[in-house]
């Protein structure tokens, strides 16, 4: 009986669950692919011709969907690479805490107080804007257990 249960646990969580392969050709441009074991978007990519040794090369850049960061890699076009699962929902804005974390409330009323304000322009903005009693919502970003706000937008939907 505990051979199984020990092997479940031994298994755990590996974080593999956090992309699913694709090929290195049907990647595209706009999309999401692991760089350098970070979550980015492609915003450049171009293939190389096959050389002697049968492989096309596909030369990718993304930037790191949390940090913005930068980052290149060069993968033979029938490879495997592997791309996060990313997610994107919308979440109200309820309140900013003194120390910066975020009360963001979900669809279904749940409040979740763990994400702190964005650096940089769009933190600032975000503030700025509910500081002026502005009704926002947050788009916040989930990949590779990872979260953050990636976006704003006044919400036109909030009863006032």
């Amino acid at each position: 009986m505990g051979d199984i249960e020990d092997a479940h646990f031994e298994t755990g969580d590996s974080g593999a669950s956090t992309t699913y392969p694709m090929q290195c050709s049907a990647l595209r441009k706009n999309g999401f692919v692991m760089l350098k074991a970070r979550p980015c978007k492609i915003v450049d990519m171009s293939t190389s011709k096959t050389g002697k040794h049968g492989h096309a090369k596909v030369h990718m850049v993304g930037l790191d969907i949390f940090s913005g960061k930068k980052y290149e890699d060069i993968c033979p076009s029938t490879h495997n690479m592997d791309v996060p699962f990313v997610k994107r929902e919308d979440y109200q804005l309820t309140d900013i805490s003194d120390d910066g974390y975020l009360s963001l409330m979900g669809d279904n009323g749940e409040l979740r107080e763990d994400l702190k304000l964005p650096e940089g322009e769009l933190g600032a903005q975000l503030r700025s804007d509910y500081d002026a009693g502005k009704e926002l919502l947050c788009t916040v970003l989930k990949a590779c257990g990872e979260e953050c706000v990636i976006a704003i937008k006044t919400n036109t939907a909030a009863d006032k």
